[in-house]
């Protein structure tokens, strides 16, 4: 740690600045949030026929979903083990089979047409998916969070609270799922951009239930719970909009960024989900899972695409 970083550390430990810092990060919030909804609306957010429209209406519908998922925590205090292994793991295989089908694929169509070669094409992707994974690598060092089975990560941990530790760990795999709706949806195809946000929804289902019975086995009210972990669910939006604004200017950014959430995704799925679901012994159960999830996400790439 250099000397300035020490120095802004101690400064904001010191409980009487403690107020500095909240004031400070709910402004950066602020501004961030503002930023993007004016992206979005310069960029046509308020118009299904536009790129920005649609992304913004498929990640909404993934972000409802994660609500939706939630709801029956309202009733359900804890799942057995197993099937929250088995749920987190069709979720897996349906981002693994999205990365495949709906991302790299696409991707390397688009570069091909666009740079007049498959090698190229592949290429360009290739670099989008390399970066993807180290955004997510720097993200996971960077932000405090909590992993369910993993333990804590990120620097500044010890001063969070735990649900905002796991708030912060679903928020990262929310995002480059709402990029990747927003990447899907910039070039104005819906054969892309559509199975990707019904798969999403998809997983989101059983990821928004496996979140709200997490934040209730660690006390917190049903209805505390349910609304935390609808919450998790708006980093999707703002994953689309920042998709659809970093890929929609220039030609061969669009099969780059479809290659960067494709190796957003991966990163998810090796680093966070898949061995969390083999940390209980469940191995068998979650691979099945994966399966199931990864041929659902087939299937429905096959009927939109």
């Amino acid at each position: 740690m250099n000397i300035a970083a020490r120095v802004l550390q101690d400064y904001f430990a010191d409980p009487r600045h403690a107020a500095t810092l909240k004031f400070g990060s709910g402004g950066l919030v602020f501004a961030l949030l503002a930023g993007l909804g004016w992206v979005a609306w310069t960029q046509g957010g308020t118009r299904l026929d536009t790129p920005m429209g649609m992304a913004l209406a498929g990640s909404g519908v993934a972000a409802l979903a994660t609500a939706l998922g939630a709801l029956p925590a309202l009733f359900i205090h804890r799942i057995s083990t197993r099937w929250e292994d088995i749920m987190l793991g069709f979720g897996a295989g349906v981002m693994a089979a999205a990365a495949a089908f709906s991302l790299i694929l696409p991707g390397v169509e688009a570069g091909t047409d666009i740079l007049g070669s498959k090698p190229a094409g592949a290429a360009i992707v290739a670099v989008g998916l390399v970066l993807g994974a180290l955004f997510l690598l720097l993200a996971d060092k960077a932000v405090p969070h909590e992993h369910p089975g993993a333990g804590r990560h990120g620097p500044g941990w010890v001063k969070l609270r735990r649900v905002w530790l796991m708030v912060f760990a679903i928020a990262l795999h929310n995002f480059p799922e709402g990029m990747a709706i927003g990447v899907g949806f910039s070039g104005g195809d819906t054969a892309v951009g559509m199975p990707l946000a019904a798969a999403i929804a998809i997983q989101d289902i059983p990821e928004g239930l496996v979140v709200a019975v997490a934040l209730r086995t660690i006390a917190y009210a049903p209805w505390q719970a349910v609304a935390i972990a609808a919450l998790t669910g708006l980093a999707e939006p703002l994953g689309a909009i920042v998709g659809v604004a970093l890929t929609s200017g220039f030609a061969p950014f669009y099969p780059a960024g479809l290659g960067f959430a494709a190796g957003a995704m991966i990163w998810v799925v090796s680093h966070e989900i898949i061995p969390e679901t083999h940390r209980k012994g469940h191995e068998q159960a979650a691979t099945l899972g994966i399966i199931g999830g990864f041929v659902v996400m087939m299937m429905l790439d096959t009927a939109l695409g």
